[in-house]
């Protein structure tokens, strides 16, 4: 049986639902789809330029899985860009992640600070 998965800080959820190229409909493009705790990783390390180690302990995240999470938000959004795609952002609902608005560096609150099996 696999490990739960730990629950991903993110600051906000963004302010669109899709991203795509002008003058397509979206019905008409092949979309792909970016988790929440993908699009903050990247905001962490690419936006803010936060080392990992430090991005990952905001995350609530080891540092080898926030350099999987940011490579693979990466990866979609070097596709998108490059093969005219659209593409879509995870919502809070339908992720692993909670919104923690103070980007501070304190334990998760809630729903993410349950322990599991200990």
């Amino acid at each position: 049986m696999p490990r739960p998965k730990r629950c991903r800080r993110v600051c906000c959820e963004p302010g669109y639902t899709y991203f795509k190229p002008q003058g397509i409909p979206l019905e008409r493009l092949e979309k792909r789809e970016l988790g929440l705790d993908e699009l903050e990783a990247i905001r962490l390390a690419d936006m803010l330029g936060l080392p990992q180690a430090e991005a990952a302990r905001m995350m609530n995240i080891s540092q080898p899985t926030f350099s999987r999470i940011v490579s693979n938000g990466r990866q979609k959004i070097a596709e998108c860009v490059v093969r005219g795609l659209a593409l879509k952002m995870k919502s809070v609902e339908s992720s692993n992640s909670v919104i923690d608005r103070e980007e501070s560096m304190t334990p998760p609150k809630g729903r993410c600070n349950r322990r599991r099996g200990r």
